[in-house]
């Protein structure tokens, strides 16, 4: 894992808003010290590297006052987190990359502090759910608090003015805040893993091992049409259902397949099919 620099740290705490942006910068879901966080150094290093808010965020990416950004879509425990559909409300932005990471959290708390002294744990709502079988059988009485992130988790029990509170998080949020790990490698392993995307503009070129998602937007009546369509032309890896937020028979369907978007049968399959939307292509990671 590599450290924090000066450099990375004092961007990452900057504003949370979008005006000192500039287009080279990557953008992360802040504060520093999270697991989106680390992942965006293991991608891109420590620098050009700046913390924003979940709406901050998606607005730089809207604006075009970021270059890219990196943002967790899906997990293997609780399945698709709630930035997924804040990504496909996006209409100029594709998906330009994925990065799965298994992850092991870390029980976090201002040093001296003792696992039986903690009476709350803070973390972001599908970290709490990851970490819930640990929890359950080490900590059952303890209180269980969301966090809008890790990082956030981790910033708020340093500066908080109990020792009775800790956080759930990587164990590069201790290093960043002046934390103690009490407990490392909760739930860490192939059963605990997120994927993150890259999202930026224009697509990469094809790389021989590539991965496309569609958004497949369709009403009960079309479905099975659509779908046929669909596993007619590519190998279907995975899909998952969203919100159709229209009416009860609209459904949305964000679907990985096989291939890169620039293969015959993608490209024809997309222009004969207006209810799917192309979202991204990009090497495949796993």
């Amino acid at each position: 894992m590599k450290p924090f620099s000066l450099r990375a740290v004092t961007i990452a705490m900057l504003t949370m808003g979008v005006s000192c942006l500039t287009s080279a910068q990557i953008a992360y879901l802040g504060p520093a010290g999270s697991w989106t966080h680390q992942a965006c150094m293991d991608l891109f290093g420590d620098t050009n590297l700046v913390a924003l808010d979940r709406q901050a965020l998606f607005k730089a990416l809207d604006e075009k006052t970021v270059d890219k950004a990196c943002v967790p879509v899906t997990t293997s425990v609780v399945g698709a987190t709630p930035y997924l559909d804040d990504v496909l409300a996006l209409d100029a932005v594709h998906v330009v990359g994925e990065y799965p990471k298994a992850l092991g959290y870390s029980l976090l708390a201002k040093p001296g502090t003792r696992k039986e002294d903690i009476r709350a744990v803070l973390a972001h709502p599908v970290a709490l759910e990851e970490v819930k079988p640990w929890l359950d059988r080490q900590m059952p009485d303890v209180e269980r608090r969301p966090a809008t992130s890790g990082g956030a988790a981790a910033k708020s029990v340093a500066e908080g003015t109990t020792s009775d509170i800790a956080a759930m998080g990587p164990p590069s949020a201790a290093r960043l805040y002046g934390l103690a790990p009490i407990v490392d490698g909760i739930e860490e392993g192939p059963h605990n893993t997120t994927r993150w995307w890259v999202l930026g503009r224009g697509l990469p070129a094809p790389s021989g091992n590539d991965k496309t998602t569609l958004l497949l937007t369709v009403d009960e009546a079309g479905l099975q049409r659509s779908l046929q369509a669909l596993t007619r032309s590519v190998q279907v890896l995975a899909l998952y259902e969203r919100p159709g937020k229209k009416s009860l028979d609209g459904h949305r369907y964000v679907v990985d397949v096989v291939g890169h978007a620039s293969q015959p049968k993608i490209v024809r399959l997309l222009a004969g099919h207006s209810e799917f939307r192309l979202l991204g292509s990009y090497p495949r990671r796993y």
